[in-house]
């Protein structure tokens, strides 16, 4: 594959585009696993498109890959979406190009779900089956809100029982407080 930068790598050579991809990501501090998911994405569309440079696709291309994704490979409309951002970042942060509007785009159906919400009592069943750490870090998931990689970084110096908060390092989207 051929590039566009005109930075050389230590090696003598400039970065391919996957190394491109996983350079901006960190220079722009995306999560590890959001790095993960967009380089699948990037690397799945090349593969689709016959190993073709993405900088000599477009639209039409990427509009087609979504579409295949959604029709033949009956992705979940998160799924689609997922590979939609990949290649806006592919296209706009790597490639420094933007790519108009998917007018064709045929979109994964989001299936209508009622959600599953467990009673105050059904809650008091589960917890009443966990002890020590599982009790305590279910009880937080629940009452706090919290996610489960969000409660398995926590750290003691981390919950101020003085003012009955807890203090989330690295939350998703990287907010605290």
């Amino acid at each position: 594959m051929s590039d566009f930068s005109n930075e050389e790598t230590p090696h003598g050579r400039r970065p391919r585009l996957l190394e491109q991809v996983h350079e901006v990501i960190r220079r722009l501090h995306y999560s590890r696993r959001t790095e993960e998911s967009y380089v699948h994405w990037i690397r799945r569309f090349i593969y689709w498109s016959g190993k073709r440079h993405p900088a000599t696709l477009g639209e039409s291309e990427v509009t087609a890959f979504l579409s295949h994704l959604a029709t033949d490979r009956n992705v979940a409309a998160a799924t689609q979406n997922q590979a939609l951002a990949a290649l806006l970042f592919l296209y706009k942060q790597v490639l420094g190009r933007e790519l108009g509007w998917f007018d064709d785009l045929v979109r994964a159906k989001r299936p209508v779900r009622v959600p599953v919400v467990l009673s105050r009592g059904e809650v008091a069943a589960l917890l009443a089956q966990l002890r020590g750490t599982r009790w305590l870090m279910a009880s937080l998931l629940y009452g706090s809100g919290l996610r489960l990689m969000e409660c398995l970084r926590l750290r003691v110096k981390d919950v101020d029982f003085a003012y009955r908060q807890i203090l989330v390092r690295e939350g998703k989207g990287k907010r605290t407080g």
